[in-house]
């Protein structure tokens, strides 16, 4: 059975894909500070470290919505993206 995803929601998918990114941004976030620890350099600092997360979750966020939006419109003009269902035990 063939189905088209015609509109994604766009406040509920950009706040997914910022928790994502704040998490995925968390594992860097230690490598970073462990590579500062152990050249004993201040690099860009500790408050950049503990920013960074934040920072690039807020930009998933926008850049989630913008490409929401635009899907969304792109969608409503030549159909969503088609995808196939399969019942499975």
């Amino acid at each position: 059975m063939k189905k088209q995803i015609i509109n994604v929601s766009m406040f509920q998918t950009s706040k997914v894909i910022a928790a994502l990114y704040f998490a995925v941004s968390i594992p860097f976030l230690v490598i970073a500070a462990l590579f500062m620890m152990a050249t004993h350099t201040p690099g860009m600092g500790i408050g950049m470290l503990l920013i960074f997360p934040v920072i690039y979750a807020v930009c998933g966020f926008i850049f989630t919505l913008i490409g929401a939006a635009i899907y969304n419109m792109v969608a409503s003009m030549v159909g969503g993206i088609e995808y196939t269902t399969k019942e499975v035990d």
